[in-house]
């Protein structure tokens, strides 16, 4: 059992109350989920500004520190962006988010440099998340604790997407935490469990895809993000995943100018959907809806087995 929660904004107006809105989103699933959490979000002008790309990531995944519970990060961002400006050979801003760095540069250096960068100077670094808009913040420890650690109540943009985990296929590790964001300004996050996940980590594998976890909602993720890649949309990538993959699930998947939603075909992990004129949401429980502005105005409803449900920018 796990805690799904995805806010889009469509009033820009609401842009600033993003992180507050998120927040009391995540911690209502707290419940659901208390191992770990993680959101992604989209937009934030200190996480992710304009013209920039950005990297989120953890030096050390597997550090726990009895003094904090592991909320913070091993290495100062400070620190961070000397280490990364002295291999990139250019300044590298880095903003500490609880455990989680996220670290920026230019758009022309790109993604892909400064990933290379993170990983040389910290092999062992987990990469949560990477693109022009998203930042992944990722830990081990209770919701609400992190949501605090993250700064997440003080965050703005567009989208935010948030899961708390109850962990059942892999260890509660920050590798294990969703949302698994594996594409450029990609996430997924899960409720439920793949059944034929082996199988399919095995035929990506022998396609090139490595993988940072043995948790089956990578495999999803690593599925949905090769079929971006290969110019699917969205929703198209989501309907062949009903296809291929086995067992019960609540998919919420994002990028920067979609969101989208998918039950399995017997739907028996809970969601409900709220749309708005001026946002649309979901997640695993109505409770983590009732703090929306306007929610008594909002169309509720459960979504339908097997169909996609998407929104664009």
């Amino acid at each position: 059992m796990c805690g799904i929660v995805g806010l889009h904004l469509r009033d820009p107006g609401l842009y600033p109350r993003l992180g507050e809105l998120l927040t009391g989103m995540l911690c209502e699933m707290s419940e659901r989920g208390a191992d770990s959490a993680g959101v992604a979000v989209y937009g934030d002008p200190t996480w992710t500004p304009p013209g920039r790309v950005a990297v989120s990531f953890l030096t050390h995944p597997d550090h726990q520190d009895p003094a904090t519970g592991g909320l913070a990060s091993v290495v100062a961002a400070p620190d961070a962006a000397t280490i990364l400006g002295t291999e990139l050979g250019e300044p590298v801003a880095v903003n500490a988010a609880g455990p989680t760095l996220v670290a920026h540069v230019p758009a022309a250096t790109g993604t892909q440099a400064l990933r290379d960068a993170v990983r040389t100077c910290w092999p062992g670094a987990l990469i949560a998340g990477f693109g022009e808009h998203v930042a992944v913040l990722k830990g081990v420890g209770h919701p609400q604790q992190l949501a605090q650690a993250y700064g997440l109540p003080g965050a703005q943009g567009w989208q935010g997407v948030g899961h708390t985990r109850m962990a059942t296929e892999s260890a509660v590790t920050p590798g294990g935490c969703h949302p698994y964001a594996v594409g450029p300004d990609q996430c997924l996050v899960h409720n439920g469990s793949f059944s034929n996940h082996a199988t399919i980590r095995r035929d990506l594998r022998a396609t090139g895809h490595a993988f940072d976890s043995a948790n089956d909602t990578e495999v999803g993720a690593r599925f949905v993000a090769d079929r971006l890649a290969a110019g699917y949309d969205v929703e198209t990538a989501l309907k062949e995943l009903t296809t291929t993959f086995d067992g019960f699930y609540t998919l919420l998947v994002s990028n920067a100018d979609s969101f989208a939603v998918v039950r399995d075909a017997i739907a028996c992990k809970p969601a409900v959907i709220a749309e708005h004129p001026r946002w649309v949401a979901m997640a695993s429980e109505y409770r983590a809806l009732v703090g929306l502005p306007g929610i008594e105005e909002a169309r509720l409803y459960e979504p339908e087995p097997e169909r996609i449900y998407a929104w664009t920018r």
